[in-house]
């Protein structure tokens, strides 16, 4: 490998990273004694594993909610999406003629647009049996398309890639014995407009929708544009009625603490409005580098609020995988929330 092909290759191995599962974890204990004030069913805790799909993890888990909050009993396979999404990104390595290295980036908006083309898979009828490495399934696939001279080998190749990496695919989707091809499934589990994106910031006109001008934000999506109070008004409400909400926003803090279970500022006793969040946001301090389900609310013994995250790195800490992030935390750096269409008009009706 010559300098600048290991250089492109590197720099694509930190991009891919951003919503990993840190190497470096605290493991002081925590002191926090929590009061549940609002629970949304979920299914499992999952592990992303060596993977940068925690905004995949994060938007199924809140569609699975969305379900079993009506009485519907779902857990949807992430295995079949990326593949959906790396057979996708291979074509167009394979046609921008290997410019630029295959990213996986993505929000939840992303998700949504993947099962509308591609549907979706139960959990139980395609899953990998062994962990999948999806950074070095990357490579092999960029490897493999650079000594591809047609589309025709291309499919063949990276079909027999993907079954071996990943796992044969099933043709029927059998569920509640009815069957499903899987763009019917995923039409049945997730309507084009059913969520909405929702973000908050001063540098374009509330009210409106803008494109986020985020790395994550790969199709360009739009996003409404409403108060950083509002927003906040809409996540706990639409949980306070049994929505889930999808998060994505900053864990760079130093007081977010997987082992632990929380997310913190510094200073907790900090005003954050407006004028504070856009200021963060512009000078890269509130960064979007991972996604995690909000699925309750809480508070402590001193009555301060915090939101229940479902997080994507496994059970392994106080809380079997969940997340406590304070209201201030959550207020400050959240870049954007997905909600469905009921949630939110439950905000809205709620008034704010």
């Amino acid at each position: 490998m010559n300098k600048k092909a290991f250089y492109l290759w590197f720099l694509a191995s930190l991009l891919l990273y951003t919503c990993s599962r840190p190497t470096t974890q605290s493991t002081h204990g925590s002191s926090k004694e929590f009061t549940i004030d609002t629970w949304v069913k979920t299914t499992p805790v999952k592990d992303q594993g060596r993977s940068p799909f925690c905004w995949m993890f994060a938007m199924l888990a809140t569609i699975e909610s969305e379900h079993l909050m009506m009485g519907d009993s779902i857990n949807l396979s992430t295995d079949y999406v990326a593949r959906m999404l790396l057979q996708e990104k291979a074509h167009d390595y394979f046609f921008s003629r290997r410019d630029q290295p295959i990213l996986l980036r993505g929000m939840g908006s992303t998700l949504i647009h993947l099962i509308q083309t591609y549907g979706a898979e139960p959990y139980d009828s395609y899953y990998s049996r062994e962990p999948v490495n999806y950074y070095v399934l990357c490579r092999k696939i960029e490897q493999m398309v650079r000594t591809t001279i047609s589309l025709h080998q291309l499919n063949t190749h990276l079909l027999n890639i993907l079954d071996n990496e990943v796992g044969y695919m099933p043709n029927i989707v059998f569920m509640l014995g009815m069957e499903y091809t899987p763009r019917q499934f995923g039409q049945s589990v997730c309507l084009p407009d059913e969520y909405v994106s929702l973000t908050s910031f001063s540098h374009h006109p509330f009210g409106q929708r803008f494109v986020l001008e985020m790395d994550d934000n790969v199709l360009r999506d739009s996003f409404l544009n409403i108060p950083i109070d509002s927003l906040m008004h809409h996540a706990t409400v639409a949980l306070q009625h049994g929505h889930p909400v999808c998060w994505e926003g900053d864990v760079s803090e130093p007081g977010f603490d997987f082992d632990k279970g929380t997310a913190e500022l510094q200073h907790e006793k900090a005003t954050i409005d407006q004028l504070y969040r856009q200021r963060s946001f512009e000078q890269r301090k509130t960064t979007d580098d991972h996604a995690m389900e909000l699925c309750g609310l809480a508070h402590d013994r001193q009555g301060n609020r915090y939101f229940i995250a479902k997080n994507s790195w496994g059970p392994n800490n106080l809380y079997g995988g969940y997340m406590y992030l304070s209201y201030n935390y959550v207020k400050l750096k959240t870049i954007a929330l997905f909600m469905s269409r009921k949630a939110y008009e439950a905000g809205t009706t709620s008034g704010k």
